[in-house]
Parts: C-alpha cells; structure tokens; sequence
C-alpha cells in the first residue's frame, strides 16, 4: 500500500462515472484499507458474538423441556440462519450491482445492512425461545449479509489485482479481529442482554469511518443493464463449463471453510463435555485469542509475499494442508494443551488462506458489471457450511463416534479442499 489516501468527504455527492465498472490501476492508501477493514471486522462481531458464545447459552437455557438436546437445537438455529445467508449474499450484492444512487453502489448497502443488523441483534437478545431465536438470529443473517457483500465487492471496484493480496490481507485480520472482538464482548458484557447489545453498538459504529470518510464510485443509470425479472434470476448461475476456474475455486473454498465450521461449531461443547474444562466460555476465548494471535502473523504477511510473487495457488495448498493436520491433532490430541496447539497452528494456515484466497477469487471473477453479484455467490461457499456443518455434525457427534470421528472428518475434507486447488488453471 502507498502512503497515499484518497479520503474525501461523503456529504458531496460522487460525481456519475463509468469508472465503477472499469479494472482499477491506481493503488488504494492505508486509510482507506483501514477504514474498510474496519467496516468487516465490524460485521464479523455481529455475526461471531452470537455464534462463538450467545447463541449456545441460549440454546443451553431453551433446550430443557423442548424435546431437543442443547447440541440439536443450536445446530438448526445456525442451519435456519445459513440458509438465509445462502440467498441474502448473492441477492444483495446483485442489487448493489444495480445501483445507482448518489451514493455510489456499495454505501447505501453498506449503512442500510449495518443498521438493520444491530437493530436485529437486539431483536434476538429478547428472544423468548427456540422459534424467537431462530427467526432473530436469520434476520440478523440477512441485514449483515447486505452489508457484507457490499464490502466484498469495494475491493474489486477499487484495487489492483497486484495490490489484492495485502489489501485481502488487512480484511483477513479485521475479519478475526472481530471473531476474537465478538467472542470477548459476548464474554464479558454481562450476560446474554448484555453481550447482543455490544456486539450491536460496535457492528453500527464500525462502518462509519468508511462510509463517512470515503466515496464511492457511482454507476450511471445509462450503465445499467435494462431490467429483466427472468434474466436478474438466470444471471445467479454461473455455469462450470463457461467458467471452471471459478467453479474450481468455489468448490476449494468451500470445503476448507466446511471443515473450519466443523472445528467451530461445537467448540464450548467439546471444551465442557470432552475436555470437561471448568470455565468453557474462557476457554472458548483463550482459543480465539491464540488463534487470532497467530492468524495476525500471517494473514497480512501471506497476502503481501503472494502480490510480490504473482502467484497464490501454492499458498492456498500449502495453508489448507496444514489446517488439515492442525484438525487432525484435536481428534487425536485430546487434552487442553492439544487445543491450545490446534488452534495456533490453525491460525497460521487460516491466516494465509484467508488473504490469498480472497485474491484468488477477484482473480477469476468474469465480468465488471456482476462483481457484487458474482462475489456473493462465491460467499455462498462462506455460508453453505454453515447449513452443512450441523446436518453433518449432529449425527457423528450423537451417534458415530463423537468428537474424535468429528475432527477426522473435518481434516479430510479440508484436505481435499486444498488439493483441488490444483485444478484452476487461469491463476498461478
């Protein structure tokens, strides 16, 4: 990143310009990369105070009397509001695709998700029971995943692609910023109330700076391709055949992130019931933090050599084989200090896989005008695990073996996910 910063107060609107659909060349400067790395870790908080530790005391205290285990019933809240996520990314970034508010396209989304997202996390602290919790905690999917696909979608209107690396990078530690910031002010507000209410207020104030410090580049209606109701939902598939590097790359993407939601889903569980740590919650904590710590060391370090080299490829390998062993050793390493080991070793493989593979993918998107669009679908990959996390999780746990099967299982789906990435052929 240079040291310059294209900062310009939002209250002028952006001049109408065909540069929002033009591949950018002018290097982006810190603060902007700043402020919108603050705007992602903004909305991970929103997202993983509730996964990491709310959602599964509620679960806790739901789960007696209603014929289903805690396990279960977290596991279809989470399935309920992934589903959601499935249609909500895509959707959202093909209408900021569309739009051609003063604004520019990204920023209405950006403040309209934000907003609606922590009106829908306080929603969700007064959740009475399993169906309050589950329709709160899919609006929250749906009004964060508005404002997520916006941010995704800044990156390709706005950076080089020899600039996305570092640029994916700074978002990948925003990104478990948040996971470790959500986690802590789910731990440490004052129970469940209280948690949901911080997780709101930063979610909301994150993404002021950028959305108040930087414009966005507006389409012109003339730009706009004409609307039609049939070709708007036809334009969501993105044919294999027409375009396999991005198949490839979808399909590596989401395998990793499958066997990553394996490792994350029951985590306090497995802390309380296998490990039979005394505090679990501070546990869950400890492992975020160490994992955080050493996902930093990489993430941004990963994202820079791969701009340097040209290549992302062997990264992306490379990270996913070492999360797979990483995985392994918490099936077959079973104790505290295994954990902690797991979750660092974790840390370094997710650090560089989260930038690299990020740039990967703005590499292999088809088409300008569908950016938004087409990075929401690759986000499914981010959210479809979610879905198939608990459908899988629930029954090996239950039935097959417990948490040991459940780790192996994890390991050798993230190891194929990072074999497949040999077979995208138009990125080095």
């Amino acid at each position: 990143m240079t040291a310059a910063d294209p900062a310009v107060p939002v209250p002028v609107p952006t001049p109408v310009s065909v540069s929002a659909l033009a591949e950018p060349v002018e290097r982006v400067g810190r603060g902007w990369t700043s402020a919108l790395s603050l705007a992602n870790g903004a909305i991970w908080v929103g997202w993983y105070g509730p996964l990491q530790i709310l959602l599964a005391s509620q679960a806790e205290d739901f789960a007696p009397g209603s014929g289903m285990s805690k396990e279960t019933m977290l596991a279809w809240v989470t399935g309920a509001g992934a589903v959601v996520s499935l249609v909500a990314n895509p959707l959202f970034g093909a209408l900021s695709d569309r739009t051609t508010a003063r604004w520019g396209r990204r920023t209405p989304w950006i403040v309209a998700g934000a907003a609606g997202g922590a009106l829908s996390l306080l929603l969700l602290a007064g959740a009475g029971g399993v169906w309050t919790m589950a329709a709160g905690w899919c609006l929250v999917q749906l009004t964060l995943n508005a404002a997520f696909a916006a941010v995704t979608a800044a990156v390709p209107d706005r950076v080089p692609r020899l600039q996305r690396g570092s640029v994916g990078g700074w978002l990948g530690a925003a990104q478990i910023l948040g996971v470790v910031g959500g986690t802590g002010l789910a731990t440490v507000a004052g129970g469940t109330g209280g948690g949901y209410a911080a997780c709101a207020v930063f979610t909301l104030v994150g993404v002021l700076p950028y959305v108040l410090r930087y414009e966005d580049l507006r389409l012109p209606a003339s730009a706009r391709p004409p609307w039609s109701g049939r070709a708007f939902l036809a334009s969501f598939r993105l044919s294999p055949r027409e375009h396999p590097d991005l198949a490839w790359a979808w399909l590596t993407r989401f395998l990793i992130n499958l066997s990553n939601a394996l490792v994350l889903l029951y985590l306090l569980y497995y802390l309380r019931d296998r490990l039979r740590l005394d505090d679990p919650e501070q546990g869950v904590l400890v492992l975020t933090a160490v994992n955080g710590i050493t996902l930093l060391a990489t993430v941004v370090v990963g994202g820079v050599w791969s701009d340097r080299l040209g290549r992302r490829k062997p990264f992306v390998i490379w990270s996913g084989v070492l999360m797979a062993v990483a995985t392994a050793a918490l099936a077959c390493w079973q104790t505290w200090p295994g954990a902690i080991a797991a979750a660092a070793v974790l840390g370094v493989g997710f650090g560089v896989f989260t930038s690299v593979d990020f740039a990967l993918m703005t590499d292999v998107l088809p088409k300008a005008i569908d950016r938004g669009k087409d990075l929401g679908v690759i986000n499914i990959a981010n959210a479809l695990p979610q879905v198939a996390a608990p459908v899988l999780a629930a029954p090996v746990v239950t039935y097959l073996g417990g948490y040991r099967v459940l780790y192996l299982l994890a390991a050798v789906i993230g190891l194929a996910g990072a074999v497949l990435v040999v077979r995208i052929k138009g990125v080095d």
